[in-house]
């Protein structure tokens, strides 16, 4: 596969599937003497795996994660104090699949001569014939943007660090709309919805908080623990700790399952998508991405203009449309009404609108980028469909399939967030270059 690769500056190569051994991440470009754990990584990974809530699929992906390479094992001198800070080398992170059990794979057999109607099967057979992976979609499912979510996250702790925060949430399921939020407001709820999924997530406290895994293994110590909780997934998660709904309001003052800075919209979103998956069908939606601190300039004309290179967010599955600012609600504005006019108070340019989402000519103007995701439904549905035999082109009925998430949106948003700081420090890397030469 060719297309497993992105950025120049800051480079993401991925790899692995569904039901592979597992999936990896290999990063360059990260910069040195970054403090980097593998609990950090999972406190974003958690997010976005399935079996969490009432909304998503199953399957019951740990998603643990082990950084294999690219991290001082040790002090570099005594008392140097710079082990586990990152080196320079490409720093790779290996997700172990862990829920891959042999009656999962049967299913997948019986199934693949028919492909699921919006799925990927039927033109991945084509693709690349009979030995396409095709048990569990291989690197076509949604488990492949757990790589995304890993090398993402080292991204935005790199731009933290440059005073950049990225942070996304759920904007709409099946209908039911978040009114406008303040940038300010949805990053602080963002911050206390994560702190909360980690204060309520089994492996985050069996493996991390109690010290099961720790960064001062080995990597085979870690993959004799992992295989351990591989034989442990049912009983940690029996340990997860328990609150209502109401409590967890009162104490984090977010929705216990979706994402949404208005709590009665989320739960509107809950009911909506309740409703339809109820009848064996799923919903769709929109996230939406703000990036605020950033400088103006990023970008690069002609090829890499920045909203092209997040139009790139197309590629993650489910995903079929992707605005920045005002996007298609252009096509009814006039000129006047568009253009995000602009005066000066204290020798600072201060915009009076952002249409442009942040983004002109492919540059960053300063102002807050606002990207927006469209995500399609779930395509695996409890309903029969008309389908074929990708072997004989004989017409075929394809079951009704119940694992399967209800909607994909509330899983969306952590990796739209976290490939966008990838885009963002790409392009950030380019940019203090430039005018760090641009200076001499």
């Amino acid at each position: 596969m060719l297309g497993c690769h992105i950025g120049r500056c800051f480079q993401v190569t991925v790899a692995g599937g569904s039901y592979q051994e597992g999936l990896t991440s290999v990063l360059q470009g990260v910069p040195t003497g970054l403090l980097l754990t593998e609990q950090e990584i999972y406190g974003d990974l958690l997010l976005r795996k399935p079996g969490a809530d009432e909304l998503s699929s199953p399957r019951k992906e740990p998603d643990l994660p082990i950084i294999y390479s690219g991290l001082n094992s040790a002090d570099t001198i005594e008392n140097a104090g710079n082990k586990n800070h990152t080196n320079g080398t490409p720093l790779s992170i290996l997700i172990p699949n862990l829920d891959r059990h042999f009656i999962h794979i049967k299913q997948y057999q019986d199934t693949n001569r028919t492909p699921r109607p919006g799925h990927a099967s039927y033109a991945s057979f084509v693709k690349y014939g009979p030995d396409d992976d095709a048990i569990g979609a291989g690197i076509f499912s949604g488990r492949y943007t757990s790589t995304i979510v890993a090398a993402g996250y080292v991204a935005k702790k790199v731009l933290k660090k440059c005073g950049i925060n990225v942070f996304s949430y759920v904007r709409e399921i099946a209908g039911v709309r978040c009114a406008d939020v303040a940038a300010e407001k949805a990053l602080k709820y963002t911050d206390d919805y994560k702190t909360m999924r980690r204060d309520m997530d089994p492996f985050y406290q069996e493996v991390y908080v109690k010290n099961r895994i720790t960064m001062e293994m080995r990597f085979l110590e870690k993959a004799r623990i992992l295989a351990e909780i591989e034989q442990q997934i049912e009983e940690i998660r029996a340990k997860a700790p328990q609150m209502a709904a109401d409590a967890i309001r009162d104490k984090y003052g977010v929705h216990p399952i979706v994402n949404c800075p208005d709590i009665d919209a989320a739960q509107g979103m809950v009911d909506a998508c309740n409703r339809i998956s109820a009848t064996g069908d799923s919903a769709g939606g929109v996230v939406e991405v703000v990036v605020t601190g950033i400088p103006a300039g990023l970008g690069e004309p002609v090829f890499y203009k920045l909203d092209g290179e997040l139009g790139k967010m197309l590629g993650i599955g489910a995903v079929k449309g992707v605005e920045v600012g005002a996007g298609f609600a252009v096509k009814d504005m006039t000129g006047f009404e568009n253009n995000d006019q602009m005066h000066a108070e204290d020798g600072k340019i201060v915009f009076d609108s952002n249409n442009a989402g942040g983004i002109t000519g492919g540059l960053s103007t300063g102002q807050p980028i606002i990207v927006r995701l469209a995500v399609k439904p779930t395509p695996t549905i409890d309903k029969p469909q008309r389908t074929i035999d990708k072997y004989t082109m004989e017409n075929k009925d394809l079951a009704a399939i119940t694992r399967r998430d209800a909607t994909i949106v509330a899983r969306i948003w952590p990796v739209a967030e976290n490939y966008t700081a990838m885009v963002i420090l790409d392009h950030l890397i380019a940019h203090l270059g430039y005018q760090t030469l641009m200076a001499k």
